[in-house]
């Protein structure tokens, strides 16, 4: 080898290794963003709390019978109490960085369990517990105690008070409960659309169509439309699959069935090229050797070459699952991006991509809740991944 040969070689593999570490550290540094601002957030309220808060108008009754319950030793220090009326206060801060006044502690004696409803002519009671937030207390003879003068303020006004006009207070909310169902509903939804018809036709292009100018097209076809930007097929769902769901179900406007549609579509190239190929690294052998068996053309296929590339076929399924999950410019149209608690296929709401959209637009951005919502997505795809490649590690074993 000639020394210009060597410095070329030279030249080409560390070329080769920097555009490999520029790669990597530019994933690590997005990686650890996501992570650092997103963590703190991270807790199983978070997944499990509507977005939406509920609040609640309270009133007590003339009688009231005060608490007897002394300070717990376990409460924390920033805990502010009041033995009177047996509850525990704390200022914290919700998931968008607003003041907040936790219910931190509340007495099996508290007199504040016994609140009713004053929205409801029947007065109704009303469950104060732990983890509510306390937005005012009124009271007939001063102030009345807001969030923004904090929970000492709030608890000094109760003790010196030996009653009140009214107290509201509500859930936490800011959780990501429906979004999370919405993703969920979408990807069984558009998978049970997209993959019989994309398993469908690369079996069909690759095991029984003919070779000819026809197949060719079709085969162009289904590359080009890989490379259309989603947000163009969220305008055809707009134009096609919403009017569609609305004439033939109970939908009113977009809906997610409408935005499993879209993805449905977009996902179709994708499982097709996958799943061809898939097929085609199937050896011949196996074609030839069940023939020689017996086999017909279609057993052939659906019993020996489609097993065999059932494990590449489950690749091409997780990564349309993640175009699933990380869609959001066609979902804006087909889904829209209202950010819903109570999830009806036949309405509108938002998967967690959508969501992190949603946060995005705002000002100031949310971009703590939004990498919150990142890191979550992150751990999904991560655990399908790990699912997946343990099904077809099964697979490959069994079929060989």
């Amino acid at each position: 080898m000639s020394n210009k040969q060597k410095i070329i070689d030279i030249f080409q593999q560390a070329l080769t290794y920097l555009a490999a570490s520029v790669g990597a550290i530019t994933l690590f540094m997005i990686i650890f963003f996501v992570f650092s601002n997103g963590y703190k957030l991270l807790d199983f309220g978070l997944l499990v709390n509507d977005y939406h808060a509920k609040f609640y108008n309270g009133g007590i009754e003339d009688e009231i019978s005060y608490s007897n319950t002394i300070r717990p030793n376990n409460l924390d220090d920033e805990v502010f109490y009041s033995q009177k009326w047996g509850i525990g206060l704390k200022d914290d801060n919700d998931r968008e960085g607003n003041p907040i006044i936790i219910v931190d502690f509340i007495a099996d004696d508290s007199p504040l369990k016994n609140i009713y409803d004053k929205n409801n002519e029947e007065y109704e009671p009303l469950l104060l517990e732990t983890g509510h937030l306390l937005s005012k207390i009124s009271f007939y003879d001063k102030q009345t105690a807001l969030t923004k003068y904090g929970a000492e303020y709030m608890i000094e006004a109760l003790n010196s008070s030996d009653t009140f006009r009214e107290i509201v207070y509500s859930s936490l909310g800011g959780g990501i409960r429906g979004s999370i169902i919405t993703t969920f509903y979408l990807i069984g939804m558009t998978m049970a659309i997209a993959l019989p018809i994309g398993i469908f036709t690369a079996i069909y292009l690759n095991e029984f169509a003919p070779k000819n100018k026809i197949t060719s097209l079709l085969r162009s076809l289904i590359e080009t439309l890989t490379g259309v930007p989603s947000i163009i097929f969220g305008l055809m769902g707009l134009a096609v699959f919403v009017p569609l769901t609305i004439q033939m179900t109970e939908a009113t406007s977009a809906n997610i069935i409408s935005g499993s549609l879209t993805l449905a579509v977009i996902l179709l190239p994708v499982i097709i090229r996958s799943t061809e190929e898939s097929l085609k690294i199937v050896p011949d052998s196996f074609r030839s050797a069940s023939l020689a068996l017996g086999a017909n053309h279609t057993q052939t296929t659906f019993k020996v070459v489609l097993p065999s590339a059932f494990p590449g076929i489950m690749t091409g399924t997780l990564l349309a699952v993640g175009r699933v999950i990380g869609e959001s410019a066609a979902l804006i149209f087909a889904i829209g991006t209202a950010v819903k608690d109570d999830i009806s296929i036949f309405g509108k709401s938002t998967t967690l991509s959508v969501h992190i959209w949603s946060l995005m637009k705002d000002e100031p951005a949310n971009i703590e809740l939004a990498s919150t919502i990142a890191v979550i997505i992150l751990m999904i795809v991560l655990l399908l991944n790990i699912i997946v490649k343990f099904i077809s590690k099964k697979l490959i074993k069994d079929l060989y």
